[in-house]
């Protein structure tokens, strides 16, 4: 039977008015927007998820039947983005022995004794170390591990990811012996004619194969390990910088059951053996814009601290050597080819200027050939960059992807690493804005910690927690609050394809915010990192309080 037309138009109004409005007022309220400003509210209107309108406090009056909250003066931000981090690789870490931080080999050694005796695992795994921090500053040993540990095989990943430690036990399991060579793009690095413990990039492989594959189950415990962490630090999304096959899929599963605890954008990793796979699967983004798949990740060097970033010319603290290549040319042109053909972004490690420049030449080359340049391609890090090859990234339209932590981290071990003149565009945050480049920001997390707020006060500082040096470390490519947050955000999310979505609390977008315990606009500099999340809300629900 056909309704009446009054009926039709009385149950539309009625679901109309009482639709589900919330609004927080009494907040010190921010957004950056899709016009360069930064607006300032006093009160968030959301339904469904999403933003209405954010204004006064008159803005209440237009909406007396909504569900008030009291924001109780609290500074308000949109929800933070980690645009490069490795979510699985958290997760772990917060589970597994972690040594960052720690102050020499024979502290690692005691602290792997401790945890050994109160794990079972027949693999023992960590990460953190960091053998720049030590008095001799140079690589452990095998030998360093066995004292503490020799029954069962330890392999420790150094904080960057770029170089592994592993006992004598590891590397007879593995069949490591004194004939065994360094693959293409690998080290292993020899004392005495001999395999010494420690494996650079593609060698890292050697070993890391003989470790039991993680089950999908441990897998999702990382994930919501390390979800629980993110959400308290105020990150509503993270750009997942690499995924294997049973990753991919666990997302997956996740977003279609809606359980996935933050918003991820996932890149997908080029070593994996079923990238094709993967690939053939299409792009995947799900309409709730908790999960989007559009992107590869590829590498093509190595890591500074180790000594395997891809330089033009020789590291000053060890001649006659440039790094690693993890890809030549024409492999990362292969693979770029490979992305664009199926409507994928390719995102690329490069942190050395000699990578930087190989890359920046792959993507022109295949722009020419196939095309791709319209996907928001990006370079990850571009730590250590060429002059001349700065405005290449806007000539190409490559957004750096940058980890402003690495700056503050690195900066006394690069200044021993390189030459003024090699740092000449080195961790060039403003100079790549003040060209028109979008610089999206992350931490690259577990190798730095997750919080954001350390990122935006390295980005304001380019200072150490203990505010050193003084007026910060090359301190031309600062950048103002309002740049770091707008890269921590809508810059973020521009670099996601999601700036219309995500990054900024304009109407329409996703109702994606966070209180903070004090405000990040008039805080002093050297209070910036110490600010601390109160709350964290996603799509309108509220994620994470603290308590």
């Amino acid at each position: 039977m056909i309704k009446p037309l009054t009926l039709i138009i009385s149950m539309c109004f009625s679901a109309i008015s009482t639709a589900h409005t919330t609004l927080i007022h009494n907040v010190n309220g921010y957004t950056p927007t899709l016009d360069g400003k930064i607006e300032r509210f006093s009160t968030l209107v959301f339904k469904d998820g999403k933003v209405v309108k954010y204004g006064d406090k008159d803005t209440v009056k237009q909406f007396p039947q909504a569900e008030a909250i009291d924001g109780k003066g609290k500074t308000l931000l949109p929800g933070l983005i980690d645009a490069h981090g490795h979510i699985i690789g958290l997760g772990n870490n917060l589970q597994r022995l972690d040594l960052r931080g720690i102050p020499s080999a024979e502290a690692a050694g005691k602290k792997l004794q401790a945890y050994a005796k109160n794990n079972p695992d027949k693999w023992l795994v960590g990460r953190g170390w960091d053998q720049t921090l030590w008095d001799n500053k140079v690589f452990p040993t095998a030998a360093d591990l066995d004292k503490f540990v020799s029954d069962r095989p330890v392999v420790l990943t150094r904080v960057d990811g770029h170089a592994i430690w592993v006992n004598s036990k590891a590397m007879l399991l593995a069949g490591i012996s004194k004939s065994t060579q360094s693959p293409e793009g690998g080290e292993i690095i020899q004392v005495a004619g001999k395999p010494s413990g420690i494996f650079i990039d593609k060698a890292e492989n050697l070993v890391l194969k003989h470790i039991p594959k993680q089950s999908i189950e441990q897998k999702q415990r990382a994930l919501f390990a390390a979800s629980k962490h993110l959400l308290s630090l105020g990150i509503t999304s993270a750009h997942d910088a690499g995924i294997d096959f049973d990753t991919w899929r666990l997302y997956q599963d996740l977003a279609e059951q809606n359980k996935l605890p933050f918003r991820i954008y996932a890149m997908l990793s080029a070593s994996s053996p079923k990238l094709d796979d993967m690939l053939d699967a299409g792009v995947i983004k799900k309409q709730n814009d908790f999960l989007s798949i559009r992107s590869v990740k590829i590498y093509a060097d190595g890591a500074l601290g180790s000594r395997g970033a891809a330089l033009i010319k020789d590291y000053k603290d060890r001649k006659n050597h440039k790094g690693l290549m993890l890809e030549n040319k024409p492999a990362l042109e292969a693979l770029m080819s490979k992305t664009f053909k199926h409507g994928y972004s390719a995102h690329t490690h490069a942190i050395g200027d000699r990578a930087n420049r190989i890359v920046l030449d792959s993507y022109e080359n295949q722009f020419k050939t196939i095309g791709g340049k319209l996907l928001r391609n990006r370079i990850e890090h571009a730590q250590i960059v060429h002059p001349d090859d700065i405005p290449r990234f806007k000539q190409l339209d490559i957004i750096p992807s940058m980890q402003p932590v690495h700056a503050t981290s690195d900066m006394h071990m690069a200044e021993k690493r390189l030459s003024d003149d090699q740092l000449e565009g080195a961790y060039a945050w403003q100079t790549f804005l003040k060209q028109g480049s979008k610089v999206a920001s992350g931490s690259d997390f577990p190798v730095e910690l997750a919080n954001p707020f350390d990122g935006l006060y390295s980005a304001v500082t380019r200072m150490s927690k203990q505010q050193a040096p003084e007026n910060g470390w090359r301190n031309d490519e600062k950048l103002s609050r309002e740049q770091a947050l707008t890269s921590f955000t809508l810059d973020a999310a521009y670099a996601a394809f999601q700036e219309y979505k995500l990054g900024s609390l304009e109407k329409g977008k996703w109702a994606d915010f966070i209180l903070i315990d004090r405000d990040y606009f008039t805080v002093p500099e050297s209070e910036i990192f110490k600010i601390g999340v109160e709350q964290t809300w996603i799509a309108g629900e509220k994620r994470f309080e603290k308590k």
